[in-house]
């Protein structure tokens, strides 16, 4: 791995977390993800099923956390199989973690080869009553493969059909969108990888330069800095294709007098960061750029002073429509007739922002977290309006991620990113 190691206290807690919501003689069980083969003997890089690495901060293929609080023998109440290395492994694929350096990782004291699951796990199934099955049940999840999670949990119905079935996801989602400070900090590393890489653009961007080209740039930072690269497909669309919400093409000019929209963040130890900003590419903001722009700006700041404790995540997309629906106004982009005859299940605002202005953020850019209960400390959201102008090839985003504190408002994890309209002109033409 790129990143500095992970103290195993956090997987630690977490674990703790998790089992104290876990009923009486259960068993949780959580799989890696697959390898995905991209055609004869190349694949794609790995990348680790989120929920197993938050429990145990294993980052390797082939392996299986086993959770068994009630365990008659202690020594089972957590385990770990991994894929057993050897020196062959070693010289053909990189060292795969020993016992002792998965125990130092994760915690876990017991530790197995993955080649000894089926017998320790048919021996756990004799004393358990209850098997949590670590499903995917994220509101936007779309999975049209069946995984390794998917193909264990028929397996595991098939010769255990007198087991009960719970979800682990339901535990899940309360605790992912709370984060403990190591994660936070974690994440905020992320953030001054992301400032690094867009720092490095103000310098670079110019009319003539190719979307692919900053996107270049933005890579070599973040490898640079250990992050093994984007957190997701990164946005970088010029003129009329920052009006195009999910642009990942990056194939165009950028040219005289057009916005450039940059969606992108590093990630950093599985962590994201998600960033957007908004840059004029010769360096210059137009009055008609700007105007739109610090109406962005002002709908962003009143939105991230609403994200405290108590808040709901439904009325505050509803309250952020009340301020983007005044900005509009005032940029004579919707009229008074236009508010007074909308649609309630699509507002006048909707023409010119029609995406949500937050999401839960951590080890997947859209992350777990309750969306139904009231908003607690240690959640981190984006903060991401913006207003797209198709008949001007005028799009405009802005996003910061920020941490709700029990108090005040939410702590900005991209205050020192450039935001401000002077300070980015100032820079890009230094």
């Amino acid at each position: 791995m790129k990143y500095h190691p992970i103290s195993n206290q956090l997987f630690i807690k977490n674990r703790a977390k998790f089992t104290s919501f876990m009923k009486p003689k259960s068993i949780a069980i959580f799989n890696s993800n697959d390898i995905f083969i991209t055609g004869a003997d190349s694949a794609l890089p790995f990348e680790q099923q989120r929920d197993l690495f938050y429990l145990s901060g294993v980052d390797q293929e082939e392996s299986i956390l086993v959770l068994f609080p009630d365990s008659i023998n202690k020594e089972n109440k957590e385990i770990l199989f991994l894929k057993e290395t050897n020196e062959h492994i070693a010289i053909w694929e990189g060292e795969k973690l020993t016992k002792e350096q998965a125990t130092k990782t994760s915690g876990v004291k017991t530790i197995y080869w993955l080649q000894d699951f089926n017998k320790v796990f048919y021996d756990l199934m004799t004393e358990a009553e209850t098997v949590y099955f670590n499903t995917n049940e994220h509101y936007r999840q779309s999975v049209e493969m069946e995984t390794r999670e998917d193909r264990f949990i028929k397996s595991c119905k098939a010769k255990f059909p007198a087991h009960k079935w719970e979800k682990s996801n339901q535990i899940l989602q309360k605790l992912r969108g709370v984060k403990e400070p190591e994660e936070i900090d974690l994440m905020q590393t992320a953030c001054n990888i992301t400032e690094k890489g867009f720092r490095r653009i103000l310098q670079f961007v110019k009319p003539g330069v190719m979307e692919y080209e900053i996107e270049a740039e933005f890579m070599h930072e973040f490898l640079w800095n250990r992050s093994k690269g984007f957190a997701y497909t990164p946005i970088i669309g010029s003129g009329f294709n920052a009006c195009v919400l999910h642009y990942i093409q990056n194939n165009k000019e950028c040219k005289d007098g057009d916005m450039l929209l940059l969606d992108v963040g590093a990630e950093y130890a599985n962590y994201s960061s998600d960033m957007t900003r908004t840059i004029p590419v010769n360096g210059r903001f137009t009055d008609r750029q700007k105007a739109v722009y610090n109406a962005i700006l002002r709908v962003k700041n009143e939105a991230t002073k609403m994200l405290t404790p108590g808040t709901y995540w439904a009325e505050y997309h509803k309250e952020v429509g009340k301020i983007m629906t005044s900005e509009l106004l005032g940029l004579g982009l919707i009229d008074k007739t236009d508010v007074k005859n909308e649609d309630p299940n699509w507002p006048a605002y909707k023409k010119y922002f029609m995406h949500g202005t937050s999401h839960h953020l951590g080890l997947d850019t859209h992350d777990y977290g309750a969306l139904k209960t009231p908003m607690q400390a240690g959640m981190v959201f984006t903060v991401e309006p913006g207003i797209y102008i198709p008949e001007e090839s005028l799009g405009i985003r802005i996003e910061d991620d920020v941490v709700i504190q029990q108090k005040g408002e939410p702590f900005n994890l991209m205050k020192n990113i450039p935001i401000e309209v002077e300070e980015i002109e100032d820079l890009m033409n230094s």
